[in-house]
């Protein structure tokens, strides 16, 4: 019989029931663990949704945000921040664009890109987004999310989104139109279970752009901040965006986002334009400053092989998978069908490893980027041990 998830009761709870939550509470954590209510040791394979690259309770992390709550919570954007403008430089020269807006979510991000990218287009309001994309959930993100499902009850959804097939060029030309001014993607679907284009789409894409005179938008939220093995999925093709979002691991678990654009979209970016009470505040600033400081070349190339190392084994693994997809630490594993994602999930977490989903039929992989060998044995032996034993 399939396990299924143990999921907590909300009935009797003051939280609106807008999440299916596990009894499973954390406390505490510390490197690549999670302990619970209980005591009870985790291997956490999910971080936080690709949020917690570095782990948990990371010394260098936890001192500066520290010192950062002893002098300062908050002021207003209206003043000048220097460790904002350190935290803009170090993306400039990781993302090839050099000026940068910061906001407090992944969604955020992509609600400032959509404005952004309209202001640039002077009358032109068009975006064309995937279908199967996810973008956000405020009313601009949502619409821009290529999922029929995410929009029930929601409509009407805001105008000016059209929806291409993910991964297919041959079609672009049918959704060109004088009222088109962008084109926003994921280099890789992270919601929709990992999905990854044919090599050359996003160069594919760029050149379509620039055929039009559009703009890039390339949404990193979850693909980005060293979860492929690059700063950024979209520069393993070495094409150049004209914007690019980013949030989820950007402050390894304090809310920041970001948008990153070019010189020629930033001079339509005036003051009034757009702005975040919160964005950029101090303490999550200071987190992300040392992140970028411990993603050094040196890490990435770990990325890369450990993510290697981890694909090679689940490959090991034929019995009840369909697919591993993946690149670097962001890995999605597609079971057969019959084999339930979330009654697996729920089992790995009874066995001590945190992992999510996506649908019915992916299981979602994102461990942080200290994760070792030996805890990827643990997790590719409890797996194999389900799959045989109880499913």
């Amino acid at each position: 019989m399939l396990n299924q998830p143990k999921l907590k009761d909300q009935k009797i709870s003051n939280l609106l029931q807008n999440y299916s939550r596990y009894y499973t509470e954390f406390v505490s954590g510390n490197g690549s663990k999670l302990y619970d209510t209980e005591g009870k040791e985790y291997i956490d394979f999910l971080s936080g949704i690709a949020v917690t690259g570095f782990g948990h309770n990371h010394p260098l992390i936890n001192a500066a945000v520290k010192n950062q709550v002893e002098n300062l919570w908050h002021v207003s954007n209206l003043f000048t921040s220097t460790p904002q403008e350190i935290l803009a430089s170090k993306i400039a020269k990781v993302s090839g664009l050099n000026k940068v807006f910061f906001c407090n979510s992944g969604t955020e991000a992509n609600e400032a890109a959509i404005k952004f990218a309209r202001k640039w287009g002077k009358g032109r309001s068009t975006i064309l987004t995937a279908l199967g994309s996810f973008h956000g959930r405020t009313l601009g993100s949502l619409a821009a999310s290529g999922q029929y499902k995410l929009w029930e009850g929601f409509y009407p959804l805001t105008p000016g989104f059209k929806y291409i097939p993910y991964g297919d060029l041959e079609v672009l030309e049918n959704f060109y139109n004088p009222d088109v001014v962008a084109v926003m993607v994921e280099p890789i679907q992270g919601e929709s279970g990992i999905i990854m284009p044919e090599d050359g789409y996003l160069k594919g894409l760029k050149q379509f752009c620039d055929k039009y005179n559009l703009l890039l938008i390339v949404d990193e939220v979850q693909s980005g901040m060293g979860r492929t093995g690059k700063h950024f999925a979209y520069q393993w093709e070495a094409i150049n965006p004209d914007i690019i979002t980013m949030a989820k691991g950007i402050a390894n678990g304090l809310p920041l986002g970001a948008v990153v654009c070019s010189e020629e979209v930033a001079k339509y970016i005036t003051p009034g334009s757009h702005g975040s009470t919160f964005g950029g505040n101090p303490i999550s600033i200071a987190a992300s400053n040392v992140v970028f400081d411990l993603l050094t070349d040196e890490k990435l190339i770990f990325i890369q092989k450990i993510g290697n190392y981890f694909k090679k084994e689940l490959n090991s693994i034929t019995k009840k998978i369909k697919t591993i997809r993946g690149r670097g630490l962001m890995i999605g594993i597609e079971f057969i069908e019959g084999i339930s994602a979330k009654s697996i999930a729920c089992s790995l977490l009874e066995e001590g490893i945190v992992v999510g989903t996506s649908g019915d039929t992916v299981l979602r992989v994102l461990p942080p980027y200290i994760i070792t060998e030996e805890e990827i044995n643990i997790f590719i032996q409890k797996l194999t041990g389900l799959l045989n034993n109880n499913f």
